[in-house]
């Protein structure tokens, strides 16, 4: 725990310490999602936003390199104005010309400080997955 209260929480975002996917973000209500990653500069600690079993999400200490990377699961891929592809990503981001065997349901390693894709994970059987919901 690094804050208890409410102005605890705010003195510490305005000092700009805290980063969600690489970018400082200010605003204490900021919604951070699943794979996300989470930096407090201070005392070097990084974190992932992971769900538990129980469909929560919980912080997942990591690496200072497994914090440059984050997995985006593929929601379509499209062509835009003038036949551009593009693929759109469970968190909202657009990936201009992503490679050609990205389809919807793929998982891209998306580097954060780029935005461009390292690599890719076919959706197939015998794959590890996290289950976000359904029956």
């Amino acid at each position: 725990k690094y804050a208890l209260t409410y102005r605890e929480v705010k003195m510490i975002v305005m000092q700009r310490l805290i980063k969600v996917d690489g970018k400082v973000r200010t605003d204490m209500f900021y919604p951070a999602g699943f794979m996300d990653v989470i930096q407090i500069d201070k005392t070097k600690e990084n974190f992932r936003l992971l769900y538990d079993t129980k469909s929560r999400f919980t912080l997942h200490k990591i690496s200072k390199e497994e914090a440059t990377y984050k997995l985006c699961r593929v929601k379509r891929v499209t062509r835009g104005p003038k036949g551009t592809p593009y693929a759109v990503t469970h968190d909202g981001r657009t990936l201009r010309y992503p490679d050609p065997d990205v389809k919807a349901h793929d998982t891209v390693r998306l580097d954060l400080s780029t935005g461009k894709i390292l690599d890719h994970v076919k959706f197939e059987p015998g794959n590890t997955v996290m289950i976000r919901g359904g029956n």
